[in-house]
This record gives C-alpha cells, sequence and structure tokens, in this order.
C-alpha cells in the first residue's frame, strides 16, 4: 500500500496505529517502498530508528559497565562532566549545526553551489573556532572559581572541557550529513561507535592499571571522542566533495549567523530542558545522587529515541515543504505526530515492566530511582503526542517563537527544580521534569497551531486531516 494522498494517510493511519504498534512498522516499510516525497523521510526516520534501538542497547551495557567498574560516587561525577560537555559541545555551534539543515537542500534545489560550498565550509571553521574559544574561557573559568568549586569537581571539568571542540564538530557533521539523506554517517559515529569506543578505551586503561576513577573514564572519553569525529568528518567531507564540483564559493555569514542565532536559542533552550535535572541534582546533591538519577533516566532513552529518530528523518523534508507547498507540510506534519507516539507510547509501558531489572544491573543502591519512572514516562509521552513541533517551527522560519516557548519552559524547569528538589530530592528533580516536559508539549503544539495552522496532537491531529 503506498501513501498516495496526504488526506488518506492523515485521516486513516492514526486510527490503524491505535490499535497496535505493529502497523506503524508496516506503514513505515510502505513509505520505504515509495517514490514519492515521503520516502527519503521515511527512510531517515526508519534508519535512524534502527540506530537508535541498537545505541540505546549499547549506551545502556556501557553505562552499566560504567558504574560497575566505578561505583556511584566516581560514577556520578563522571556523569556530570559528561552531560555538561555534550550541553556547552552542543551549544557551542551557535545554531549552525541545524541551519545547516535548512540552507543546504533549498541551496541544492535551486543550484546555488557557490552558496552550497561556501556554507560547508564557512560552518565547520565557525565552529571548530568558537567551540576551541569557548573550551579555553571555560578551563580559566574553573581554574577562577574553583575556590568555590567541590575539589572533586574541578580537575575532570578541566579535562572535559578538551572534550568540547570535538563534540560541537561532531554535532556540526552530523547535520551536514542529515542535510544530504545520509542518514548513517549522521547518526551511527556518535550513537553507535563514540559509546563503544569509550567503553574500550576505559576497558584497556583499567587493564593496564589505571585506576577505576572518574578522571580515566575521561581520558577514555575523550580518546573516543577524537578518534569518532576526526573518522566522520574525513567521511562526509569526501562524500561532500563528490557531490559538489569545485568552484567558486559565495559566503553570506550574517545571513546565516541572522537565522542560526534564534536556532541556537531553540538548541539551547531545547539541551538544557532535556538535561536541567540531571545538572540541578548535580548542584543540589551528591554524586551517589547524580549516578542514581541519570541511571534512572537512562532507561528512559528506550522511549527517547522514537522522538529524536523521527526529528532526525523529518527535519530536511519540513524544510523543502516550508517552499510553497503548504497542503503537503500539513498532510506530512500529521503523520509524524503519529509516527512517534505511538512507538513512544509502547516503549514507555516496556520500560515500567523492565524498569526495576534494568537499574539492578548498575547495582543495588540504583534500584532506589525506579518508582521515579512512573512519574517521567508522563513527561516523556506527552512530548511524544506533539510530534517534532520544534523542527517545524525551525524549519518553517519560526525559529524566533519557537525559541520563546523553550526559554519560557527552561524558566518554569529550572524554577521547579530549585522549589522542588530541597523539599523532596530525586522526586522533585522527577516532578520538575514532568510537568516542564507537559508545559513544553502543549506550548509547542498551540504554538503550531497558531503560526501554521496545523493541528500536531495525536488525536486532534485525526480530527484535523479529516
Amino acid at each position: 500500500m503506498r501513501f498516495s494522498a496526504a488526506t488518506t494517510a492523515g485521516r486513516f493511519l492514526p486510527q490503524r496505529l491505535a490499535l497496535r504498534v505493529k502497523p506503524l512498522l508496516g506503514r513505515i516499510d510502505a513509505v520505504l517502498s515509495t517514490a514519492d516525497e515521503r520516502g527519503e523521510a521515511g527512510r531517515m526516520s526508519l534508519i535512524a530508528f534502527s540506530i537508535r534501538i541498537v545505541s540505546a542497547v549499547i549506551a545502556f551495557v556501557s553505562q552499566v559497565l560504567m558504574a560497575r567498574w566505578m561505583g556511584s560516587f566516581e560514577y556520578g561525577i563522571f556523569v556530570l562532566v559528561w552531560v555538561t560537555m555534550v550541553i556547552v559541545g552542543n551549544l557551542a555551534c551557535l545554531g549552525f549545526h541545524t541551519s545547516v539543515i535548512r540552507f543546504i537542500p533549498e541551496y541544492s534545489e535551486r543550484g546555488m553551489l557557490a552558496e552550497l560550498r561556501g556554507i560547508v565550509m564557512t560552518s565547520r571553521l565557525f565552529v571548530l573556532i568558537a567551540s576551541t574559544a569557548i573550551a579555553a574561557l571555560g578551563a580559566l573559568g574553573v581554574w577562577l572559581l574553583s575556590p568555590f568549586i567541590e575539589n572533586y569537581y574541578v580537575v575532570p571539568f578541566i579535562l572535559g572541557l578538551i572534550l568540547l571542540p570535538m563534540i560541537a564538530m561532531s554535532d556540526l557533521v552530523q547535520g551536514l550529513a542529515r542535510a544530504n539523506s545520509w542518514a548513517l554517517f549522521a547518526l551511527s559515529p556518535t550513537f553507535l561507535i563514540r559509546p563503544v569506543l569509550i567503553l574500550a578505551f576505559m576497558a584497556l586503561m583499567l587493564l593496564l592499571g589505571y585506576a577505576p576513577d572518574a578522571k580515566t573514564a575521561i581520558f577514555a572519553a575523550i580518546a573516543a571522542t577524537y578518534a569518532t569525529t576526526l573518522g566522520q568528518l574525513v567521511g562526509v567531507t569526501s562524500r561532500i566533495d563528490k557531490k559538489i564540483p569545485a568552484g567558486p564559493m559565495k559566503v553570506h555569514f550574517a545571513q546565516w549567523f541572522i537565522v542560526s542565532l534564534p536556532i541556537f536559542l531553540v538548541e539551547s533552550f531545547f539541551f538544557l530542558l532535556t538535561n536541567a535535572d540531571v545538572l540541578m541534582v548535580g548542584a543540589y546533591m551528591d554524586p551517589d545522587d547524580v549516578a542514581v538519577y541519570f541511571a534512572t533516566v537512562k532507561t528512559l532513552a528506550l522511549v527517547h529515541f522514537v522522538y529524536f529518530a523521527v526529528k532526525a528523518g523529518v527535519a530536511q523534508r519540513y524544510a523543502q515543504f516550508t517552499h510553497g507547498e503548504p497542503e503537503k507540510l500539513a498532510a506530512f506534519a500529521r503523520e509524524t505526530v503519529s509516527w512517534t507516539f505511538w512507538p513512544s507510547l509502547a516503549m514507555a509501558l516496556m520500560v515500567l515492566v523492565l524498569g526495576e531489572p534494568m537499574l539492578t544491573l548498575f547495582g543495588p543502591d540504583f534500584t532506589s530511582g525506579y518508582p521515579l519512572l512512573f512519574l517521567l514516562v508522563f513527561g516523556v509521552v506527552a512530548r511524544a503526542a506533539v510530534g517534532p513541533c520544534e523542527s517545524l517551527l525551525t524549519m518553517s522560519g519560526n525559529q524566533n517563537i519557537c525559541a520563546a516557548v523553550y526559554a519560557m519552559t527552561l524558566a518554569f524547569n529550572i524554577g521547579l527544580n530549585m522549589v522542588l528538589i530541597p523539599l523532596f530530592g530525586l522526586w522533585g528533580a522527577a516532578m520538575a521534569t514532568a510537568f516542564a516536559m507537559i508545559f513544553e508539549a502543549a506550548a509547542l503544539s498551540f504554538t503550531v497551531w497558531r503560526k501554521l495552522g496545523i493541528v500536531m496532537a495525536i488525536f486532534l491531529a485525526a480530527k484535523g486531516a479529516a
């Protein structure tokens, strides 16, 4: 069966998906077998979905082993440093890792090869310079503030800043690959190769007699991140050079920066929102508590990856449909809500069933985080129920209002964490995160409806398509 008409897909797909999840995979397979415009996005999403499944397994196994090797205290230190570097590394791109997904398809379709060469080269140089400068300033800041920081965090954070330029470059190269629909090149280095290498380097260092502590883990992460990012950069650059013939280059840096800046704000708020709970737990509680909370959140990766997989596959198609094809954009956007929600719901139920034995693998102390899953899962499912709204807003030129929504949500989340963590500990962090996700989903869905007239909500989307 083909998705031959947007109205047919929008009207009947959600009803069938409501009965069971399996038909969704059949529908996605149907998308992959077609030659229409949805096929490419379907392939990207399915590849991303598959990579996320494998990645979730790899990440879970590696985190279990790291926790077992280091113990909860040292593992908590490593977790806080690693999460911080991933966030800051992403932000160090200043939005270019996402704006290239918007500009490259546009330039390719219009035959603007000079601009295409310009943005590919400029984005790489800019991100490398910006991230290196931020890393240097960060190291200086940690050194100057060391009297006010717990001493067991100072050296790990300074070492962690060595990671920052390569994390930023990895995010940019991932964006370049996604803009060209190279799903494997975009996702496999970060989500498959890097975690395996971190684990392998950590095991090797332990065999060589290094102490099983956070500093050793960070050295392993540095080696793995540099090896992965440089390999990904060489591979993607080689493919781009084959695709784009040599010729003159035009650089419109001011235009690209103006577009990237609101995207940077969106991504900043989104990443901070996604990880604010871990950072806030680290600010208010001990590394042992950080370890328990992070392990609990990691078990939700099986739910999160559905959302990110669909987001990775559809952003480029959103960008293409915004150029004079509002009907196709609306129909396709409604389909992506179903692609996101039903697998997320199924994964959420599975995590609730298997959560306790999964946490036991980290160690006996980690099972105290299991009850938190029942609260956290509400927020994750709420986000999935509206689909990748922020990608739709960003790719359609509404990145400013999207940034405003995330700013409000982040402020709401941090405020709740500051009030609830001192009162309820880890339960307070979980409550703040769940409430913030529900607020985020409602605000984004409402904004899409007001700005684009598209209903992005799982049950309402079917009515909007009718």
